[in-house]
C-alpha cells in the first residue's frame, strides 16, 4: 500500500486481524437478490482490469485520496496480463459504474480494492465475484480488511495466526476448514512450493452458457444463476 496516490513508495502491510469473507456465508439480502435479478447493472470480467483500477484511484468526494499509486497500478496491470490478476465491473447506462479486482494464488483470491460510481455496484460485483469463486473451486476469499460495508454481507475477522493456518491449508490443497491447525500449519509452509491448485476462473461462464443452451457466453451468466449459487449458500 501507499500512503497516498501521489506517494512513490509502497509499504507491506500485514494486519494482526484478516478480515475474509466464507465463501459459504455471503449474505444475499432480499434487496441484494431483486437487484441482482434485475439485472439493472451488466456485469463483466476481465474486460476493463486497467478502467478498473484507474477507477478505484481515482478520487471521489468522501474519498480524497487512495493507497494505489502509479507502481501499484503498474504492477497489478503486469499480472493482469500474467493471468494472475482479474477484474469484475459493473456498468450502467454503457459507463462503468463499479466493481473489484483482486489476485489469485491457487484456490485463494486476495481482494485488493472495491468501488462503486452508482448506488449497490460493489454489492452487485462482490456477489458475482462470490459465485464465480464457488463455481470455479476457490477456498478463500481475503479482504484484507473488514468495513460495515463487508461486515454487511458477511465478512468477519480472524486473527493473523488463524488466517496463515487457513491460507497454508488452501495452497496445500486441503479444505481451509480448520483455523485451529495455527502452528502445525505455519510450521508446515516451507514445504510449500508452486503450482498450486488452482480455481477455474471460467467455470461459472460454462455455468451460464449451460442455463442459456449456448455453447458459450458473452459478458455475466444471467442474474438467477448468480442468485441461485448464493442462495444455496445464504
Amino acid at each position: 500500500m501507499a500512503d497516498a496516490a501521489d506517494d512513490p513508495s509502497v509499504h507491506w502491510v500485514e494486519p494482526r486481524l484478516r478480515a475474509i469473507l466464507p465463501l459459504d456465508g455471503f449474505r444475499l439480502s432480499r434487496s441484494l437478490k431483486k437487484l441482482i435479478l434485475s439485472e439493472r447493472f451488466r456485469v463483466t470480467t476481465d474486460t476493463a482490469f486497467a478502467d478498473m483500477i484507474a477507477l478505484c484511484a481515482a478520487p471521489a468526494e468522501d474519498r480524497p485520496t487512495t493507497w494505489i499509486n502509479p507502481v501499484i497500478r503498474a504492477s497489478y496491470e503486469r499480472l493482469f496480463r500474467m493471468g494472475h490478476a482479474h477484474s469484475v465491473e459493473c456498468w450502467l447506462d454503457g459507463e462503468l459504474a463499479g466493481g473489484l479486482y483482486g489476485v489469485t494464488l491457487g484456490r485463494a483470491f486476495f481482494g485488493e480494492s472495491m468501488v462503486s460510481r452508482a448506488r449497490d455496484a460493489s454489492k452487485v460485483a462482490l456477489a458475482h465475484l462470490v459465485a464465480r469463486l464457488r463455481a470455479g473451486g476457490w477456498k478463500l476469499l481475503d479482504c484484507q480488511f473488514i468495513t460495515p460495508h463487508l461486515e454487511s454481507l458477511g465478512a468477519i475477522e480472524i486473527p493473523q495466526r488463524d488466517y496463515l493456518a487457513r491460507l497454508y491449508s488452501v495452497l496445500s490443497d486441503g479444505d481451509g476448514a480448520a483455523l485451529g491447525a495455527g502452528a502445525g500449519a505455519a510450521a508446515g509452509a516451507g514445504a510449500l512450493s508452486p503450482p498450486f491448485a488452482a480455481g477455474d476462473w471460467g467455470a461459472l461462464d460454462a455455468l451460464g452458457a449451460a442455463a442459456l443452451g449456448e455453447e458459450r457466453t458473452t459478458g455475466s451468466p444471467p442474474g438467477y444463476v448468480i442468485a441461485q449459487l448464493l442462495t444455496n449458500t445464504s
